[in-house]
């Protein structure tokens, strides 16, 4: 059994941040103060996706009661990648990225493993809460977020309520087409807005024109490419004018759709900083409508990649 107490309140949740390269637990106060985290890589395929959870929590529970004997925690938030079924706190569907993932009834199990209150929810949406509590949405009633990671995902504020939808899947928006011709997507889509704006295909894409041009390079990553669109290098730069215009699109089409006064952007992608923010929101301006853009403003995430961990806490104080 774990050395803890539960207490309804308590002033410590574990959140849990779950994507498809890695997994972050921390210690989280009901200010989103993070007082211990754990990152570790989620071998998605490789071992099974709940054992590396457990194994997050376990370790943060550990390190928690290392600098405070006598924990007591409210409870445990997850925020994590795929569809989840909000109300059975379930893994409705998830993308190869997590091979074999769909379907875990997570927060029965953790509640089993753990016998503490479990709130799972789809990662970008935990994200949004971050936002609207502590962030840029702040004061904001309707506002989106987009996470650009492995995958693309999304989340609305209407309202200031996020939207779930009819069972948890609303705000899916790195599966809007931007190019009904394109890339065919792991989710069955064509030219999805993931298959040209996430880390993963920027990596891809890059690959693949260096392969064209007679240099193969499979070691280049997403940050390899930021390095050298930044440095100029005219095959970076082509591919980043593609990405920029691929999410420049997808934005304002939600922007014409939901009238948002705010975009959040976090993700992996979003650490290729202010000049993609610049040149982002002038490829948004492009393509909207003067009188809807008026007053939109594009920002990064609040805490960058600890947004995700923060929010999934803070579900237990929502």
């Amino acid at each position: 059994m774990e050395e803890y107490g539960y207490n309804p309140l308590a002033d410590y949740v574990i959140g849990v941040d779950v994507g498809g390269t890695k997994i972050n637990a921390g210690l989280v106060n009901a200010q989103g103060d993070v007082l211990g985290m754990v990152s570790l890589a989620t071998m998605a395929g490789e071992v099974s996706t709940v054992d590396r959870i457990e194994k997050a929590i376990r370790e943060v529970i550990a390190e928690g009661e290392r600098s405070m004997p006598g924990l007591c925690l409210k409870g445990i938030g997850v925020g994590s990648a795929g569809q989840i079924d909000w109300e059975k706190g379930s893994i409705r569907s998830a993308s190869e990225l997590i091979p074999g993932y769909a379907g875990t009834a997570l927060k029965d199990i953790l509640q089993e493993h753990f016998q503490l209150p479990v709130i799972v929810d789809n990662d970008v949406n935990v994200l949004a809460l971050t936002e609207k509590l502590l962030g840029a949405g702040r004061g904001a009633e309707h506002f989106l977020c987009l996470a650009l990671g492995t995958g693309v995902g999304g989340a609305l504020v209407v309202d200031g309520r996020l939207v779930h939808g009819a069972w948890g899947g609303g705000g899916e928006l790195g599966h809007i087409s931007v190019d009904f011709g394109g890339i065919p997507c792991v989710c069955g889509g064509i030219g999805c807005l993931e298959q040209y704006a996430s880390g993963t295909s920027i990596a891809r894409r890059m690959r693949e024109k260096l392969a064209q041009m007679g240099q193969p390079d499979d070691t280049v990553d997403t940050r390899e490419v930021f390095a050298r669109w930044n440095a100029g290098e005219s095959t970076a730069n082509e591919l980043m004018q593609e990405t920029l215009a691929a999410l420049g699109s997808a934005i304002a089409s939600y922007i014409h759709m939901f009238n948002p006064s705010l975009i959040v952007i976090g993700g992996g992608v979003a650490e290729a900083g202010e000049r993609l923010f610049a040149e982002l929101r002038k490829e948004v301006a492009r393509r909207s409508m003067p009188s809807m853009l008026d007053g939109v403003r594009i920002e990064p995430a609040y805490r960058g990649n600890w947004g995700g961990m923060i929010g999934a806490a803070l579900q237990l104080w929502e």
